[in-house]
């Protein structure tokens, strides 16, 4: 029976946040700082997704994308004024940066 760590249990917890979130109306089509606001969403949702189903890894293409996924919204961040959409683009930084810093499990021997 495979054991949850604590890092996969509190991804786990925010991205069922995420999940019962609505994507922010006013940015829908919308792009900021030369990043779709749709695709930037949709990008961290598949990276974050994979790595809860792996188990807390990620493959390098996916990591080199989230990362610049990271890169994207700390330029992005600060352009938000909607309430409701800073909280969203903050939860998935949130999100990003624990998977993207969460030490790969060892394998088992």
């Amino acid at each position: 029976m495979k054991r949850t760590t604590e890092p996969e249990a509190a991804v786990a917890r925010l991205w069922q946040e995420h999940l019962g979130a609505r994507f922010p109306a006013e940015l829908r089509g919308a792009e900021l700082a030369g990043a779709d606001m749709v695709l930037l969403d949709a990008d961290i949702a598949g990276c974050v997704s994979v790595w809860l189903n792996n188990g807390g890894a990620l493959d390098t293409e996916r990591l080199s994308i989230l990362r610049d996924c990271i890169a994207a919204l700390e330029q992005i961040l600060s352009l938000l004024n909607e309430p409701a959409g800073l909280r969203y683009y903050q939860r998935l930084h949130q999100l990003a940066l624990s998977v993207s810093t969460a030490e790969a499990p060892k394998p088992t021997e």
